[in-house]
Order: structure tokens, then sequence, then C-alpha cells
């Protein structure tokens, strides 16, 4: 490969185990406001939008949706965010929006933008399934170097505070809510989906977490893609008309579980014939990606990334003597 690629290849791919830029960014440390908003989905059921991007010093490392849920009896937060400030931010926004008690937090994978601003729930139960939080003790000191040199100032103060219990497929019923939590696979090893239903709303809002992206480009750096895929098959099932992926257009969400479908059938498809080639990562790179995943978020930088985290096993593969 040459200098030029590896050099692209290893800054790009700087988030988990992604290597990442030697010196930390540096933002205006009197402009550190991530400008968090509380959007109601359905009555008691709020999305804090991240942006449409990749990480950056532009956007603080903010690129997640997190959300939470006004039960009447309390306060479940779906996911804390990428650093100790969004976790304040984030804890401020749901005590402007209403006067009940955090009662909860609930983690979908082990991505620091999951479980970054944990800080400021440290008077809260955390939860993450048993899987989920052995990753995330696997990779937290990584998680706080990288996002670090990627985003400086904004990650001031940051460790990992990790989930303090395991949660489990069922059911978690708070004040007027009903939460299911189903565990499916394939982003992650662990990826938690979430169903919040009211009486007011019995199908209610579905909280995808990374196996949905919306017009973005995954990321993958624990990514399974035949399991992905199957847990696809399963969400494209549901009959919930509001889904909020963690990255990408909550307006988009259920649209995200096709393109989704389409991108990772492609991403798999181009990967498997080049290595069937023999093509090196280089050449790889340089092959035509269809313009509708071009035009998506993050592409210039994602796509990079899932070459070098995926490549490598379909090489390995298409080296294995037939029998």
């Amino acid at each position: 490969m040459k200098a030029w690629l590896t050099a692209l290849v290893c800054s790009a791919a700087a988030w988990l185990p992604w290597a990442a830029a030697a010196q930390p960014a540096q933002a205006d440390a009197a402009h550190l406001d991530y400008r968090l908003q509380a959007r109601e989905l359905a009555p008691g059921v709020f999305v804090v939008e991240g942006a449409r991007a990749d990480f950056s010093v532009a956007n603080g490392c903010n690129i997640i949706n997190t959300g939470f849920v006004v039960t009447g009896e309390g306060v479940v937060v779906v996911n804390t965010g990428p650093s100790r400030l969004y976790g304040e931010q984030l804890r401020a926004l749901i005590a402007r929006t209403t006067r009940e008690p955090v009662r909860q937090v609930i983690h979908l994978n082990l991505h620091p933008d999951y479980f970054l601003g944990n800080q400021a729930f440290a008077d809260v139960p955390r939860a993450a399934t048993a899987a989920t939080r052995a990753g995330m003790q696997r990779e937290a000191k990584a998680y706080e170097d990288n996002l670090y040199r990627l985003c400086g100032d904004w990650m001031l103060g940051t460790e990992a505070l990790l989930p303090d219990a395991d949660i489990a497929p069922g059911t978690l019923r708070l004040g007027r809510f009903e939460i299911e939590l189903r565990e499916l696979r394939g982003h992650t090893a662990s990826d938690l989906v979430l169903v919040v239903r009211s009486g007011a709303d019995p199908l209610g809002v579905v909280f995808a977490g990374g196996l949905v992206f919306a017009e973005r480009v995954p990321t993958t750096p624990h990514a399974q893609l035949a399991a992905w895929q199957a847990s696809l098959r399963e969400l494209a099932l549901w009959p919930q008309a509001l889904w909020v992926p963690s990255h990408g257009a909550v307006d988009g969400g259920r649209a995200g579980i096709a393109q989704t479908q389409r991108y990772l059938a492609w991403l798999d498809t181009s990967l498997r014939a080049a290595a069937e080639r023999g093509d090196e990562m280089n050449d790889v790179l340089k092959q035509p990606v269809p313009e509708s995943f071009r035009r998506w978020a993050a592409f210039d930088t994602e796509y990079i990334r899932n070459v070098a985290h995926l490549y490598p096993r379909y090489e390995q593969a298409a080296l294995k003597p037939a029998h």
C-alpha cells in the first residue's frame, strides 16, 4: 500500500481502535456549547439530534441522536453522548424540559458516544447488556484518547464511567410507559433496540441504535455484516412508524432500514469481488461507489474506514484453499 494511503487510512480510521491524529485539535473554550435541543416525537418521548457528520472539532464529537422519556414517574435516558460536557448539557436540557428526576440510563451499544457522557449521570443507575459492558471496559481508555485527539477541548475532563448494571431483553415499566428491550447484533456483538410505548401511543417509538443509519454511511469497527443484515430483516417487519437511528436523519429513520440494507449488501459484494480479483486496498478505494451513497453524510471518511475495517477479512477468506 502506498505511504500516502497508509497515512490516510490510519488517520481517517481513528475511531476505535481507530488511530488518531498525533496532536489534539483545539476548540474555543468560550464557545463549548452543544446547543442541545429536545424534540418531542410522541407525548413524553424526546430525541436530541446530533450533527449529520463525522467527529470533528466543529461539532464537538456530537454526531449521535440521544433521547429521553418522561414517564410520569421519572426520566429514562437513552445514551449519554460523547463527552462529560455533553452529558452535563444533556442533563441540564432534561431539567429544563421536565421536573421529573432521572431514574435510569440505558446504553444501546459499546461505542464511545453512547456512554462518555456518563459522568453527568453518576448518581443514576446506568445499564447495558453484559456484552456491551465488557466491550466498554475493553475499549474505554482508547475511546478517551482518540476522541480527545479528534475533538480537543470538548473532551476536557472526560473519563469513562461505565454502566453499573446488566440489562437483559424484556420489558421495563415506569409510569405510563412500557419500554421493550430487544437484543440484536451485527453492528456490534450486542445491539440493544428499545420500543417505547404508552397507552396514547400503543405502537410506540423505536430507538434503533447503531443498527440503522439514515442518509449516513454506517460505521463498521465491530461489524459482522451477515448478522447485521439478519437483524435488519427482523427490524423491517416491525410496524412502528417512528424510528430513531443513532446516526442520521430521524425523519428518515424507517427508510434508514432499507438504506442500511442496500449499503451493506453493496459493500459485501464489492469487497468480496475485489478480494477474489486479488486487489490491494488502494485499488478498492479507487473503485467507483454509487452516487446515492456518496451523497450520504460522512462518506469521505467513513467509507475509507469501512474498507480498512472489513477488507482484510475478505482477503483472508479469498486466500483459503477450496475444499
